[in-house]
């Protein structure tokens, strides 16, 4: 089935509610599989794809337990909804990092001691958060685990990560300026991880649903450079949707990409359009086919894309960047794009200071070079 890329850009603009916005900030985190929370604006991504974008939209997900804080991609820290939490982070937790040799010998642990450690993270946890030096003393009250005391108290937070992968703990409310664990059973919402087959066939499907199409090489980017999935255990898993007939491919301006069975329909139907958008730097647009996806980042632009540079889109395309000093909204448009769209912009803007909460003037002007 042929499509253009405007109709699978624009296809993919509505399916992460940059169209009509979602009703509640899980939806939106769950369709885009999490929002990285290490950098760029995670609050903004998420309010700009509400109907209902109130100020305290995300932080009041967390605290009532629809989204959960953890480790995740690229072991770093992301937004992920609670209910599907587990199906990234068993797909994170294949590789079992945690017995290399080099872990094994330089942690003192070996594969089998970790069931009686998370046992003990679970127990440590089990009367609410800790904060990682607490979680620490905790722990290493146990003689089988005191030389650990050090390891889990470090800020690089290495040895606490497959703790999280496996579903012990997540990061809990600030105390005091401090960062917490607490355990993911504090959600209401929180499911186990499932089998990891079933993990990885979810992550697929969840992925081109919102995402997609999809090359290949968009798959291995979000599962195998971001979770650790392997390369053959991925293949297997979208073999088997092909098989099974839940993914099909479609030819996108000719060349072969992947989407679920369920959405050709709505695919073939997409028009086209020019829609004008705004963005943090380093939203999921780009994050999740990643920056070296030259359908969205023209290359030239990758690098500042890359550095976490506010994304103008035009039509799905990144056109141009933004930035906000005092009172003004200062749009960097690229020549590349064409003619910049001023009642676009204007309108646009007008909805990112509503989300900002101030007013803004807009100036754009040709990127240089």
């Amino acid at each position: 089935m042929p499509v253009s890329l405007g109709q699978a850009l624009a296809w993919r603009l509505d399916r992460q509610f940059l169209v009509t916005g979602a009703a509640c900030a899980a939806d939106v985190v769950r369709r885009l599989g999490g929002i990285p929370t290490w950098s760029g604006d995670a609050d903004l991504a998420v309010r700009r794809r509400l109907s209902d974008p109130a100020p305290d939209a995300v932080a009041r997900a967390v605290a009532d337990g629809d989204l959960v804080r953890t480790y995740a991609f690229r072991g770093a820290t992301y937004l992920l909804a609670a209910d599907d939490a587990g199906a990234y982070l068993a797909v994170r937790a294949a590789s079992r990092q945690w017995e290399l040799r080099s872990w094994r010998e330089h942690y003192r642990l070996e594969a089998e001691d970790w069931p009686a450690l998370r046992a003990t993270v679970r127990e440590a946890l089990a009367d609410g958060p800790l904060t990682r030096p607490e979680l620490a003393d905790a722990v290493a009250a146990h003689a089988r685990f005191s030389h650990l005391r050090e390891a889990l108290a470090d800020r690089s937070h290495t040895l606490n990560k497959p703790l999280a992968w496996q579903g012990d703990l997540v990061i809990g409310p600030s105390r005091d300026g401090q960062m917490t664990y607490q355990a993911p059973t504090a959600s209401p919402r929180w499911q186990a991880p499932p089998d990891l087959d079933d993990a990885g066939r979810y992550a697929v499907l969840s992925y081109l649903g919102g995402y997609g199409p999809a090359t290949r090489a968009n798959l291995h980017h979000w599962l195998v450079e971001g979770l650790s999935a392997g390369r053959r255990r991925l293949e297997g898993w979208l073999a088997g949707l092909i098989d099974d007939g839940a993914v099909v491919e479609v030819e996108v301006d000719g060349e072969p990409m992947l989407v679920r069975a369920a959405d050709r329909d709505s695919l073939a139907a997409q028009p086209e359009t020019a829609t004008v958008t705004l963005l943090p730097g380093l939203d999921p647009w780009v994050l999740g086919p990643g920056t070296d996806d030259a359908r969205i980042v023209p290359p030239a632009h990758r690098a500042a894309v890359t550095r976490g540079a506010n994304l103008v889109l035009r039509a799905g395309v990144v056109a141009g960047a933004w930035k906000v000093a005092g009172g003004t909204l200062a749009v960097t448009w690229f020549a590349e794009a064409g003619d910049p769209p001023t009642g676009e912009l204007e309108a646009e803007a007008r909805r990112l200071a509503a989300l900002l909460d101030r007013d803004l003037d807009v100036t754009v002007s040709a990127a240089e070079g």
